[in-house]
């Protein structure tokens, strides 16, 4: 029996479903991992039916995505990690179930759920063995505070969790931050390029600082782009990052370092304007395929 085994949830589809007859979970090397954590969101809701929606919508995409197959390696999807329990247990499921991918020799592509998600994906891989490696984030607030509103599991703490295990964080496109989120990024060296710098200019390529990890995981929050291109998050903020941009950034990581895993938070859909939940399934794909191409070179 395999240690994947598992019955997947009713109601939840395997991501491409529609066009692959998907391969056991020894076979694939991508897996996708479905969050749908949602506690401590302090403006609009809903992103606990993120992950269920990009899955859906991800039945209507092209296998083949403008450039390769990404989905030639194989794709397994997971049932949904147990998250009934609050923040504290479903950070270690999430670990747990991370923690089992990596170990496996697989690829983990995490969708949430609130952001607080990704603290649970980095414990795993730090359970896994896993060590030098940084975190490369997209999104539209620093998420740097020790805690909010008394919770130190908060959406808007999850990064600070990530530096209190001594793992380095480069930032882009940021633009919502409160004076201690500023502190915490002198205090701990945390590099960025702001919204401010990136979008005016339209930078497409970042050179990450020589001494950062060559291993990064890079955690994507939706609010990170611009409203404009995903108005389906909970916290929107103007000014954000465009669609090819978010695309090239990311791509310009992978030319740089190795990806050892990629999330997609907050992205929560709006009934009737299925565009956003296929657009998501779409970035899904599309970053999967930078991936698949860069393990190539």
């Amino acid at each position: 029996m395999s240690e994947f085994d598992q019955v997947v949830a009713p109601g939840y589809p395997v991501f491409l479903g529609s066009e692959f007859s998907h391969p056991s979970p020894e076979e694939a090397f991508f897996h996708v991992l479905p969050v749908p954590f949602e506690e401590t969101v302090s403006y609009g809701g809903g992103t606990a039916d993120g992950p269920k929606s990009i899955l859906e919508a991800s039945w209507q995409l092209e296998v083949w995505d403008g450039k390769s197959y990404p989905g030639r390696k194989g794709i397994y999807t997971h049932a949904p990690v147990d998250v009934s329990e609050g923040a504290e247990k479903a950070v270690e499921n999430i670990a747990e179930a991370t923690k089992k991918i990596v170990e496996a020799g697989k690829f983990p592509i995490v969708l949430g759920g609130e952001h607080t998600v990704t603290y649970g994906v980095i414990k795993g891989l730090l359970a896994a063995g896993v060590d030098d490696f940084g975190v490369v984030q997209i999104d539209a607030h620093a998420d740097l505070r020790d805690a909010y509103e008394g919770n130190p599991y908060s959406h808007a703490s999850v990064m600070k969790r990530v530096l209190d295990e001594d793992i380095p964080i480069f930032q882009l496109g940021i633009r919502a931050f409160c004076e201690e989120e500023i502190n915490t990024r002198k205090v701990y060296g945390v590099k960025h390029l702001d919204a401010e710098v990136l979008v005016p200019k339209n930078i497409l390529k970042v050179e990450l600082p020589d001494d950062f990890p060559e291993k990064v995981f890079f955690t994507l929050d939706i609010d990170g782009m611009d409203p404009s291109v995903f108005p389906s998050t909970g916290t929107p903020v103007p000014g954000g990052l465009g669609w090819y941009q978010t695309l090239s950034l990311f791509e310009s990581v992978a030319e740089q370092r190795d990806i050892i895993g990629f999330d997609i938070m907050e992205f929560a859909p709006i009934a009737g304007f299925h565009a956003y939940e296929f657009s998501a399934a779409l970035l899904t794909y599309k970053l999967m395929g930078i991936v698949d191409r860069s393990l190539d070179e």
